[in-house]
């Protein structure tokens, strides 16, 4: 069978123009003879590695965007002929291109130019024929050794070898819209590179590469011609902005179209413990990488004025509430028309406004495919934006005065919240502690425990108790003073949206106010609530604060510096009047619920008025050691009961039946088949998607029909469930135990019965017996024996390399086997590294085997494998020991 190799391609004849040139336009000119095997490393200077898009004018047609990865199984994809890495013989490091996702090594990036393979083109150039013709996108094919899915000319799964080294290609695919061949002709046809690419199924809000043209800088050498222009070019710059009348390298002349909605992605990499990074480089894959940007460089104001006349334009907002403020201030100075609509996926901690708008609280695993989708199809709402103008109070003394006190407030407008008072305070000492060590506070659990310990400490001497002393509102002319002296609060808050303080409802649920109008984001009204200490401690368990009124404008009049926080940027102010008004709205996109991503067709069967559903869950140890993976989980699940709920029912619905499963364990509707509690942190798992498993955010909860994430079955997270592999009773997934003719469960002997001794034990595990291994464990045989030389049945089951034997011991054995030292002071993992054997290493270290532990000679795991030579399983090492490195410094932190 013919198939595509890098480095071993067909001879394509050389009399045919047409088969080269089409080759040359596509994705594969690495299909054509290959040049000369090169001989040493040059010794000219290294080109500079990119990772991120070059926007100047000097930017590279085809240029990669590279990452350092560590991942092991793929091949560097320049082929053997041509790796630097095998010819130097000597472990390098190996980089990733996110855009099309092909592993080279470092050195061998330059030996991508010799076999003449480039990434998918970005832009194109601005020729006066190229811009008069029209154009269309092309297949960006690449060589896949990996491939998910099936092949779109036979429909065939794409078999492939999961090692580490697996050289074979399985598949052919786009780098555009994802589509993917078997690498033989039956399936691809070199006919297909010619055919325009559709963009996939995210072409809606994909920008093609043919909207974005390099320019050529204007040269004018003639004297007279400058002369002639210049006050032709005075009139039309006065016109102009300083923006618009300023030359760039690149410009934007899109085709427009009804049924496109064409998306700039904004992610800021420093939220939610530099989430962002890794989500960069997934929108790099999906879209034209230069229609993604990172906010660290530079902000989003370039990017904006410079697709500003993109029609029907659209805005992702990867990061916390602060970052979306801050895109919306930007739209606010360009003052676009219509501006376009911003979606939010969350990155931060609170995240109130992503989720007032169904975004919810945080980003978990939910693919990129689907936010894209969501995206698309959200309803585009509008959300109201507020200023605040201060001025300093005539009326404070000179003893009011406070030198640490600022006269400006850190922002002029606010989206979520203005508020002042206790939780002003604890914000100013946590913004300032940070402000002074950083180092400190780089761990979500360490910021979560400062902001708890500041709390309280500032509870106990009470610096927020005379508030409503020191301050005067008026709301739409009524003076509201009176009422807030009688209250006595200790915090103020001028609410814009639902959610506050981390997804709180401090106005209440809707139906329970029913002296006042039920509150909105686009109402042009601010709420106003008042917050004791009892009822900000209520606030977290469903509670809510006294609401004092609805109102369009506020004076707000302070008598001394307070602690204020505009959407969560505290700072101390001077003794001020501050007035609030409306300012404008805000165009936002909201996530809506929605039955299915495809249409119902009339061969369909329509949604049942019942639905009975086996329940079962999943551990938290076995979704993250699994990698998701969504074969392994349905095996590694354990069955909770049977639950009976409408066809149309949501997520929510269907959690308070999940729920009544154990307090009603006989009841209508519900079975249970298990007495182990639910913990309250369970959240549902959508089973649909084609690869894996993802959670879904509880605050999502009512936009997700059951229909939509389950079938037959609904699959649970439980962080607090005990895992498959650490269950005696279960075997697990990754290498299921036989079933005969041994028990895998030990008996208890009788009374006169004599345990088995130590050495048949070693023996069993030395001669790889699983069988009279399991016999002799179940006969009372202890698992934790060692010979003269202090090493376990453990130490001896990896020295010969037994899988089996491994996985059953880590099963059943007691935890301290996994760290237990023989005489040289080696571990069982030291011994696996230094043989080499990944897999075993893999099922040790999700054990919890320690990757910090050193032998006499004073190495570790990850340096005995460096040692051995073995890179990957060396990386792999070291990625597991920072991970756990991190896991500790939380664990003494809350200790």
């Amino acid at each position: 069978m013919w198939r595509y190799r890098s480095w071993d391609v067909p001879q394509i004849p050389a009399e045919n123009p047409q088969t080269q040139k089409a080759i040359t336009k596509s994705g594969l000119q690495h299909l054509a003879p290959p040049p000369p095997a090169p001989g040493a490393p040059c010794s000219e200077p290294e080109r500079h590695i990119r990772s991120t898009v070059d926007w100047s004018e000097s930017a590279t047609y085809g240029e990669h965007i590279w990452f350092e990865t560590n991942v092991s199984g793929d091949f560097c994809y320049v082929g053997e002929q041509y790796c630097v890495a095998k010819m130097l013989q000597k472990s390098v490091s190996r980089r990733k291109c996110a855009a099309c996702k092909i592993v080279v090594h470092t050195p061998c990036i330059e030996q991508l130019e010799k076999i003449n393979f480039r990434c998918k083109p970005s832009f194109r150039e601005s020729g006066s024929r190229n811009v008069r013709e029209p154009t269309f996108v092309r297949h960006h094919w690449v060589h896949r050794r990996r491939q998910d899915g099936k092949c779109r000319h036979c429909g065939k799964g794409f078999q492939q070898k999961f090692t580490f080294h697996s050289k074979e290609i399985v598949a052919i695919s786009c780098s555009w819209c994802k589509q993917a061949y078997h690498s033989k002709v039956s399936c691809f046809m070199l006919q297909q590179i010619e055919e325009p690419c559709s963009l996939g199924v995210h072409a809606a809000v994909v920008i093609p590469p043919t909207w974005i043209l390099r320019a050529r800088r204007p040269q004018n050498t003639l004297k007279a011609s400058k002369k002639k222009k210049r006050a032709s070019f005075k009139r039309k710059s006065s016109k102009k902005g300083p923006e618009e009348g300023r030359w760039r390298p690149f410009i934007i002349r899109p085709t427009p179209s009804p049924l496109m909605k064409p998306l700039l992605v904004f992610v800021n990499p420093k939220s939610g413990g530099n989430q962002g990074a890794k989500i960069i480089q997934s929108f790099l894959w999906y879209l034209n990488p230069r229609q993604v940007f990172d906010l660290s460089q530079g902000g989003p104001k370039e990017a904006l004025e410079m697709y500003r006349k993109v029609h029907n334009l659209r805005i992702l907002a990867c990061g916390g509430d602060g970052t979306v403020g801050w895109i919306l201030s930007t739209l606010d100075q360009l003052r676009l028309k219509p501006p376009p609509p911003v979606a939010i996926l969350p990155l931060g901690t609170g995240n109130d406004l992503a989720r007032t708008l169904n975004w919810g609280g945080g980003y978990t695993d939910e693919p990129v495919s689907k936010i894209l989708s969501h995206v698309e199809e959200g309803n585009v709402v509008q959300l109201d934006r507020w200023d605040l103008h201060v001025e300093p109070n005539p009326e404070a003394g000179p003893e009011e005065r406070d030198e640490g006190a600022t006269d400006r407030l850190p922002l002029d407008v606010f989206n979520n919240y203005f508020s002042l008072g206790f939780d002003a305070h604890v914000t100013l000492e946590f913004h300032e502690s940070r402000e002074a060590n950083p180092e400190k506070f780089n761990s979500r659990f360490r910021n979560k425990m400062f902001y708890a310990g500041t709390a309280f400490s500032d509870f106990l001497m009470g610096s927020s108790k005379d508030l409503a002393k020191h301050i005067r509102v008026v709301c739409d002319g009524t003076d509201l003073t009176p009422k807030i002296q009688d209250l006595k609060p200790q915090c103020i808050v001028f609410l814009n949206i639902p959610r506050y303080c981390a997804g709180t409802m401090p106005w209440g649920h809707p139906g329970e106010h029913h002296d006042f109008e039920p509150q909105r984001h686009d109402d042009g009204y601010l709420e106003v609530i008042g917050f004791t200490m009892t009822s900000l401690a209520a606030l977290q368990v469903g509670g809510h604060g006294e609401r004092l009124t609805q109102c369009r404008e506020v004076v707000l009049t302070t008598s001394k510096a307070i602690p204020v926080q505009v959407d969560g940027e505290p700072c101390k102010l001077a003794a001020s009047r501050i007035h609030i008004a409306l300012r404008n709205q805000a165009t936002m996109v909201q996530k809506v619920k929605r039955r299915s991503a495809t249409p119902l067709h009339s061969d369909q069967q329509p949604v049942p008025e019942q639905l009975r559903i086996q329940v079962s869950r999943v551990s938290m140890h076995d979704y993250e050691a699994l990698h998701y993976d969504k074969e392994q989980l349905k095996e590694a699940s354990v069955p909770l009961g049977t639950v009976v709920v409408p066809g149309d029912s949501d997520l929510e619905l269907c959690r308070a039946h999940i729920e009544r499963l154990q307090q009603e364990p006989e009841g209508a509707g519900a079975k249970s088949l298990t007495c182990q509690k639910l913990s309250p942190k369970w959240c549902f798992l959508d089973a649909t998607t084609a690869s894996r498993f993802y959670r879904i955010d509880r605050a999502q909860e009512h936009l997700n029909y059951v229909t939509e994430i389950a079938q037959d079955e609904i699959y649970i997270l439980d962080p607090e469930l005990l895992g498959a592999s650490a269950r005696p009773d279960l075997p697990t997934p990754t290498s299921p135990l036989p079933t005969s003719p041994c028990s895998p469960t030990p008996r208890s002997l009788p009374g006169d019965a004599v345990p088995p001794k130590g050495d048949e034990l070693v023996e069993a595990a030395k001669r790889n017996d699983f069988c009279k291994l399991q016999e002799l464990h179940r006969a009372g045989g202890d698992l934790m024996h060692r010979d003269d030389r202090s090493r376990t049945l453990l130490h001896h089951a990896v020295s010969t390399g037994s899988k089996e034997v491994v996985r059953y011991l880590l099963d059943h054995a007691p935890p301290e086997i996994l760290d237990a030292v023989e005489e040289n002071g080696e571990t069982c993992l030291h011994q696996a590294a230094a043989l080499g054997q990944r897999t075993i290493c893999h099922y040790i270290v999700e054990a919890g085997a320690s990757l910090m532990k050193t032998d006499q000679q004073g190495d570790t795991p990850r340096q005995r494998a460096e040692k051995a030579q073995d890179t990957e399983l060396a990386a792999y090492l070291e990625n597991r020991q920072h991970y756990q490195m991190i896991q500790r410094e939380d664990q003494e932190t809350a200790v």
